[in-house]
């Protein structure tokens, strides 16, 4: 695969993905179209079976870029529609994605940087991290959405009138995040919670990706009887005959992903 603006990095059974776009990862239409390059194909790639976000410098991304955006106006008409259809699709190839995506975020995540944070399933953040939405610095309004879906009506409120930074250790403090760690200790961390997820049964990590995708939008009624019909498809899997029998014999389970 061709990219210019990510790293990829296959190791067993997880994939490392790096923003790599000096000097502060801003995003263009080129890092977004790779990212849903990268994240498509990990769909149809069953040597991964988790993905690990992270950046290369010392901020994981400080938004869009906002040098583009005069380029985009000259572009004549419906050129902002299709700009702004990529910036969805960027973060939903993320989110959609069938294996589960782990943000490791390795230093400040601004705008539509935390919004590529927040697509992903699981947060982690070095301690010298901070999220913030701050358009309103730039005359614009965007965010209200993500942020009203994170954080409670005055926090959330609050940073979209006014820009404000929240700390990793503020969002460990919030429960918003698994941990806030030093710089050095991000990768590790991130590593061995991926290791951890790939141990899992392929077949039933794909489902409850699925399953906590579909239900987050669903009553709870509809949600749990979609995951007890997940349940009930699983128990017919080799797999789950084998998770079950190795749990019996207290032994490592011998997956085949069927």
């Amino acid at each position: 695969m061709d990219l210019q603006l990510l790293e990829v990095e296959k190791h067993d059974g997880f994939a490392i993905v790096y923003l790599n776009r000096p000097p502060v990862n801003a995003q263009n239409a080129e890092l977004r179209g790779e990212l849903i390059k990268v994240f498509d194909a990990f769909n149809d790639d069953d040597s991964v079976r988790c993905v690990i976000l992270t950046a290369r410098g010392d901020i994981f991304s400080a938004g869009a870029d906002i040098a583009e955006r005069p380029a985009i106006k000259g572009r004549g008409p419906g050129a902002y529609w299709s700009h702004n259809r990529l910036v969805r699709e960027a973060s939903l190839a993320i989110s959609d994605c069938s294996k589960p995506v782990i943000a490791a975020v390795n230093g400040p995540a601004i705008g539509a940087g935390f919004g590529l944070m927040a697509a992903c399933d699981i947060w982690i953040a070095s301690d010298n991290a901070y999220v913030s939405m701050p358009e309103i610095n730039v005359g614009l309004a965007g965010g209200t959405a993500l942020l009203q879906r994170i954080f409670g009506k005055s926090r959330s409120r609050r940073m979209f009138y006014t820009g404000m930074k929240v700390s990793a250790h503020e969002l460990y403090r919030l429960g918003l995040i698994e941990a806030s760690v030093p710089r050095e200790e991000l990768m590790p961390y991130a590593i061995g919670l991926a290791k951890e997820i790939a141990s899992k049964a392929p077949l039933a990590l794909m489902y409850a990706k699925q399953a906590a995708q579909v239900t987050a939008s669903m009553p709870q009624r509809e949600g749990y009887r979609f995951e007890q019909n997940i349940t009930v498809a699983l128990s017919n899997t080799e797999d789950a005959r084998e998770a079950q029998m190795a749990f019996l014999e207290k032994r490592e389970p011998r997956y085949k992903g069927r």
